[in-house]
């Protein structure tokens, strides 16, 4: 039986700024990335473009920062806009070492004053048969847009995905009462990485704030793999970096089935 492993993370990158904004720390996040070595990585709260700090920030990147954290290292990006304003834009992105076949940005604003949207990739990783979905997210902070956010994620995948499609989603969930383990669990046979849908204690792991993490914001979710272990990042140097801590985890696929 062949078997495919898998190294994701997920992080809010805070638009490549420290907590409360006092320091740029994209060129920081870019070290610390590379240093973890994930083969796909979902981000939130990434600066597609900001026409202001380039000006006045001295080393801020020429290019996105997606692009800019990818370069040499995650050979496919893609990236969703979800909020846009007169001197840039930010949102979601995915970073991958194999080829991202097809991204679909989708807007599942519920409040016009909270943009928010859904970044789905279809990744060929080989050893695997079928194409790997990939969603990244970053719901809403109102327990009821976050219910509709998740039905209209669930009716999209649905849609597109087989119900035998290894799938992962990714990112942050803002959700701190654990809505999300048993809808995601029953609909889409999804497990979170912490320790499995629907009840376990450590499931899923604190990671907000960085510096000393109490609420259960970010999760992964995975169907169709093992988590081998899961690993939260936070405190220093992450805690400098973004007011969320990172996730990761490392997932093994098995093509004999459904992996459990």
């Amino acid at each position: 039986m062949k078997r495919t492993q898998l190294h994701v993370v997920t992080y809010n990158i805070h638009k490549g700024f420290s907590q409360f904004n006092q320091h740029m720390m994209v060129h920081e996040l870019r070290e610390q990335l590379r240093a973890l070595g994930p083969d796909i990585v979902f981000l939130q709260e990434v600066q597609g473009m900001h026409s202001r700090h380039a000006r006045r920030i001295d080393n801020w990147p020429d290019e996105p920062q997606q692009d800019f954290l990818a370069e040499d290292v995650w050979q496919s990006t893609a990236y969703g806009s979800n909020v846009i304003y007169d001197h840039g834009h930010h949102g979601n992105a995915i970073l991958a070492r194999f080829p991202i076949e097809h991204a679909h940005n989708q807007d599942v604003t519920h409040l016009r004053f909270e943009r928010r949207g859904l970044l789905h990739c279809a990744i060929k990783v080989p050893g695997l048969k079928k194409a790997l979905h990939c969603v990244c997210v970053h719901l809403s902070l109102f327990a009821r847009s976050r219910r509709r956010q998740l039905d209209a994620l669930s009716r999209y995948l649905e849609d597109i995905a087989e119900p035998d499609s290894p799938l992962i989603i990714a990112g942050d969930f803002n959700d701190w009462r654990n809505e999300a383990d048993e809808l995601l669990a029953q609909r889409l046979g999804l497990s979170e990485a912490f320790g499995g849908a629907c009840g376990s204690l450590g499931s899923p792991g604190r990671s907000y704030p960085a510096k000393r993490p109490v609420l259960r914001l970010d999760r992964i979710y995975v169907r169709g793999f093992s988590v081998m272990n899961a690993e939260m990042h936070c405190g220093d140097p992450w805690s400098k970096i973004s007011d969320h801590a990172a996730l990761s985890a490392h997932l093994r696929h098995s093509s004999g089935g459904h992996a459990r």
